[in-house]
């Protein structure tokens, strides 16, 4: 099968700019964010991921800039796997996905609108809501508009729509009304969008990884983020210097337990909050989803990432492919899997070797592995 790859590698990207940060209001001498590239792929992970899709495929590379639409209108692939994230706007990547559907190709993951969805949190926070689904009280903050006086505090400070922990740093949780309003002015004149301020949730937090379609799902062994192994003085978040800065191949931060050890009580409020969550959002295929405990031990879903990070290294500390690794699969099985995923909501066949075993709890989604990862 010819498949084609669409990825934002960070050199591409940087070519791609025509100016230094394109946003309304912006000047040239305007400096882009430290953080900018970060959602970009590297290209290590560009090569492991092609790697992967040739032991089995045809493999055709090709960026997500301008010239895209054209590339894959010429090669007319018979699957696109996209990992493509591009740079600005809350629509960035559905770009991709948009083309694949105006060609009329099938593609790998969620479709446009649920990756919109996904990347405003403030609109997937909302769905969830309706749905029951519990996840932290927030309050949206326009670029120009006053800060809300009933926001409680502590809370923690967001871009709107960034991923890849951009935005989040330590200084992100704030307990001051004072030290809210700087945070919430630094993030607009940073990232030029929108500000949305969550509850603080200082419960245990975890991610999950979930492979497959609603209601066939595969939720993964579950990893902990370990606050207490964070530098002293800290926040208790994952945040950009967490994540980028302290965290490095040389000397990686061992914050992360997979499987987590907690009770097979909560393992199993986990995996049906995180099943729910894929079926109430349209998830396709793979997913990674964020989640923090409340006062109470109760789990709320913090954030869903419907194009996941896969660094593939272990000691780059991806938790998707940390997960997928618990479960027993090698990079290239999860790689695949989700060529398979695709292929079989396509009716286009795929292995199923690998596949989580139908469903057979009557509820919905296959409770990953029995439980066996539960303390």
């Amino acid at each position: 099968m010819k498949i084609a790859l669409l990825f934002s590698s960070k050199a591409g990207m940087a070519t791609s700019l025509k100016r230094p940060y394109p946003e309304d209001k912006s000047t040239e001498d305007d400096e882009p964010p430290l953080d900018l590239f970060a959602e970009c792929d590297s290209d290590e992970t560009i090569t492991a991921v092609a790697d992967a899709l040739r032991t089995r495929h045809e493999v055709i590379p090709i960026e997500s800039d301008d010239r895209a639409y054209e590339r894959l209108r010429d090669v007319r692939p018979d699957l696109v796997f996209n990992i493509a994230e591009r740079l600005f706007g809350p629509n960035r990547e559905a770009h991709i996905p948009t083309l694949c559907e105006m060609l009329d190709l099938p593609y790998t993951g969620s479709d446009p609108m649920t990756l919109s969805l996904c990347l405003d949190k403030s609109r997937a926070k909302e769905i969830l809501s309706y749905y029951k689904i519990e996840n932290p009280e927030f309050r949206v903050v326009e670029p120009g508009a006053h800060l809300p006086a009933d926001i409680r505090l502590p809370a923690i400070v967001k871009p709107l729509y960034e991923g890849s922990s951009k935005g989040i740093k330590n200084n992100s949780v704030v307990d001051t009304r004072e030290d809210l309003a700087a945070r919430v002015k630094e993030i607009i004149s940073v990232y030029r969008q929108p500000v949305i301020i969550e509850r603080f949730l200082a419960g245990r937090e975890f991610t999950v990884g979930v492979l497959g379609n609603y209601p066939h799902v595969e939720v993964l062994p579950i990893v902990e983020i370990n606050h207490g192994l964070l530098p002293e003085g800290a926040q208790p978040i994952y945040s950009y210097e967490a994540k980028w800065i302290w965290d490095t191949p040389d000397n990686p931060l061992e914050i992360f337990q997979c499987p987590a050890r907690i009770p097979v009580e909560l393992v199993a409020k986990i995996e049906d909050l995180v099943t729910e969550t894929c079926r109430v959002l349209r998830i396709k295929d793979w997913c990674r989803i964020d989640v923090r405990l409340d006062a109470e031990g109760e789990p709320n879903i913090l954030e869903v990432n419907p194009l996941p990070g896969i660094l593939p290294k272990p000691e780059d500390n991806s938790c998707l492919p940390k997960a997928a690794r618990t479960a027993g699969y090698t990079y290239n099985d999860l790689i695949l899997r989700v060529v398979d995923e695709a292929m079989i909501r396509y009716g286009l066949g795929g292995a199923t070797a690998g596949r989580a075993p139908e469903d057979k709890t009557g509820k919905g989604g296959d409770r990953a592995m029995d439980n066996r990862w539960a303390k």
